[in-house]
């Protein structure tokens, strides 16, 4: 048998029940992760009351989380390059899930506060390795669309939070909602038995008996048979020159981080600001809780399709015009909803800034993930996404700033456009296409 790479195997086999499988697993834990991410802003109205908090406290309850969300994105790739994608994510859903539930007992701000940043670590960790896992697993033409899409998943899991709000705060409390983010635990050990390593993580440490097995249940799963692979038959491209942080500013690759780094930071801005904030700012515009939250859920689903939608269009145009547009359409979106004046648009226009803005995050990052080689990619989609979890966190806090400076509804909006726009300027000037390339060619073109 000829020597052939791994994206040459997988090309050839196609989207199969094994690519669906790693799919839905990972999907299933970012619903999780979603919720348990989003449901403070979801019981934000109701904590700010019960502890008489200020708008900038209040605006910190969601960005606690975010700098859990900075060190688990930091910690995350080193940790899957060398131990391994399934158990490293298996582990921070591990981490979310069981410091998550004891927010129910906490009676102050400092105290909720800690248990957030710790969890958050959990939801950074898991993030960035879903979307090298799934950049690993699909075909090459297909992989925008699932690196991409899988983040919608996230996005239902903050539509679920919201569901949830509605029918348990009016009758329970806030407390009881954060008492079902333990369970995803108990997913969290299931996940070591069914989900499947990375075969290119396996050849990527010289583990070639390994990377086969799975080869061949992949053939399986797509054909019902696997052909016979000797030893020394999957092959893998030289390893660069550098690996870890250090690489990602090595004369390769500088641009190509400094880029993504400035749009994932601008779009955490934008997302977490506004996500974090919605629910308590349409709650205050006299909608009732209710009719608050289910326009704000309403947004949510519309990011889920965004999300979605980025991914499939990616494939098509290619990555660099997809997150442009994303972004232009971002700010457009949010201007649209600053000046709405009833019911009906507030309704429309927030679906189109929940839409758009999953769009823009979403569609970067297959560019996230196909930035790097193997041997430090998800140190790059970890550390892009750590330092975007900045922009996170500052978002809420920032928006809660801007309120006390009395601008008004509008002028929050118009705030929140203009990371929007310079997302999309970063990405025009500085961002290079990689729709088409194979996972083992990618920053080979130097590096060898």
């Amino acid at each position: 048998m000829n020597k052939v790479n791994i994206s040459e195997v997988v090309d050839e086999l196609g989207i199969s029940k094994y690519t669906v499988k790693i799919y839905l697993l990972i999907g299933l834990a970012l619903i999780f992760a979603g919720y348990n991410y989003m449901i403070v802003a979801y019981t934000m109205p109701q904590l700010a009351k019960e502890w008489a908090l200020t708008k900038i406290q209040t605006g910190s309850l969601s960005s606690w989380s975010i700098v859990g969300l900075l060190i688990g994105g930091l910690s995350a790739g080193v940790i899957s390059d060398k131990l391994g994608r399934k158990k490293a994510f298996a582990f921070f859903v591990f981490i979310f899930s069981v410091l998550t539930f004891p927010v129910y007992y906490v009676h102050g701000f400092q105290s909720f506060a800690l248990l957030r940043i710790l969890g958050g670590i959990g939801f950074g960790g898991c993030i960035p390795i879903a979307v090298t896992m799934m950049s690993e697993s699909a075909p090459t033409k297909n992989r925008g669309f699932f690196s991409a899409s899988i983040m919608a998943f996230y996005v239902v899991g903050w539509v679920v939070a919201g569901i949830v709000a509605i029918y348990v705060v009016p009758v329970s409390g806030w407390r009881v909602c954060y008492l079902f983010g333990g369970l995803p635990a108990i997913f969290a050990v299931i996940l070591l038995g069914v989900l499947p390593e990375s075969t290119h993580w396996f050849l990527g440490k010289g583990r070639q008996q390994e990377a086969i097995e799975l080869i061949k249940r992949m053939e399986i799963a797509a054909k019902g048979q696997a052909r016979d692979w000797p030893v020394g038959t999957l092959v893998a491209p030289p390893p660069p020159k550098k690996v870890g942080v250090s690489a990602l500013f090595s004369p390769q690759f500088r641009k190509a981080t400094m880029a993504l780094w400035i749009i994932y930071f601008m779009g955490s801005l934008v997302i977490y600001g506004i996500n974090g904030w919605l629910p308590t700012l349409l709650v205050g515009k006299g909608y009732g809780l209710v009719k608050g939250y289910s326009f704000a859920v309403l947004q949510n689903v519309f990011g889920a399709l965004g999300s979605i939608l980025t991914g499939y269009v990616a494939d098509i145009i290619g990555r660099r015009t997809n997150v442009i547009f994303g972004w232009i359409f971002t700010a457009a979106a949010i201007l649209a909803l600053g000046v709405a004046t009833n019911q009906w648009q507030v309704v429309i226009f927030g679906m189109l800034v929940g839409m758009a803005m999953n769009w823009g995050l979403s569609g970067t990052q297959p560019l996230l993930a196909e930035g790097y080689p193997t041997e430090f990619r998800n140190t790059g989609v970890s550390s892009a996404q750590a330092f975007g979890r900045v922009g996170g966190f500052i978002g809420p806090i920032a928006a809660g700033i801007v309120q006390q400076m009395g601008v008004g509804f509008t002028g929050l909006f118009v705030f929140f456009a203009v990371p929007a726009v310079i997302g999309a300027f970063v990405a025009f000037f500085f961002v290079d296409e990689t729709r088409g390339r194979s996972i083992e060619s990618i920053g080979r073109t130097e590096a060898s």
